[in-house]
């Protein structure tokens, strides 16, 4: 919640957002795109790679299911930018590198370190991330744009990756526990509950009373989502 900054997949498509940026500047020419519309939406794409898991992570707290939506719009922007970036290379005759490339190995090879940071958040934080991206700036900045587009796609692959897992985790936690609404839901059933309410033999939930022309019984409280019931005993009714 809020610690997207340690999320690989954040720091990988902070460094695409970074090497589009300058990809942008340095391979497309204003006479081939005089309208900017392959420029705005590469660097778009990839801002929106970025920014939604930032929204995402600080979304999570009070809405899981945001969370998830805004991770899947992080993904599918990225998957954009691949995207374009493809079809840059067809455009100047050039296909993706095979996996089998030495420099897809060596792309694939590198590893992010774990960040870590005091009470200086920011500057501690962008110290970091330029140290990372330093790493893949053999190919980002200092060769040619076949080089460079080449790069992003792989990190752009290795970033959606971890996003598709992060998916799975936060659908399947939702699946089992529910999300914000659905919490505070259990927890004004648990108020209204009575004292000596038992809980559901189905769901867990706390239970109520209720009555039926064959006299009281314990129902659940998540009625009528789920039919739990229980008898309720004579002494105590």
């Amino acid at each position: 919640m809020g610690g997207y900054r340690k999320l690989h997949s954040f720091n990988f498509a902070t460094i695409i957002h970074l090497g589009t940026i300058s990809f942008c500047k340095r391979y497309l020419s204003w006479k081939d795109d005089p309208l900017g519309k392959m420029l705005g939406q590469m660097v778009g794409a990839s801002r929106s790679g970025k920014q939604n898991i930032i929204e995402g992570s600080e979304r999570a707290k009070t809405s899981s299911e945001t969370e998830i939506k805004l991770t899947d719009v992080a993904k599918a922007s990225l998957s954009e930018l691949q995207g374009d970036l493809e079809d840059y290379l067809v455009q100047k005759g050039e296909i993706p590198w095979s996996i089998r490339h030495p420099d897809h190995k060596a792309v694939l090879a590198i590893m992010l370190d774990e960040f870590d940071y005091s009470d200086d958040l920011l500057h501690d934080y962008w110290t970091y991330l330029l140290k990372q991206k330093r790493k893949f700036d053999l190919w980002l900045e200092e060769r040619d744009d076949i080089t460079a587009a080449n790069a992003l796609i792989i990190l752009i692959q290795r970033a959606t990756g971890l996003l598709g897992r992060q998916l799975n985790k936060l659908e399947n936690a939702f699946i089992e526990k529910g999300g914000f609404k659905e919490k505070m839901f259990t927890a004004r059933m648990q108020a209204r509950a009575e004292p000596e309410a038992p809980v559901c033999p189905d769901c867990g939930a706390p239970m109520r009373k209720r009555s039926s022309a064959r006299g009281p019984f314990w129902g659940c409280g998540n009625y009528p989502k789920c039919k739990g019931l229980r008898p309720i005993d004579p002494v105590t009714a």
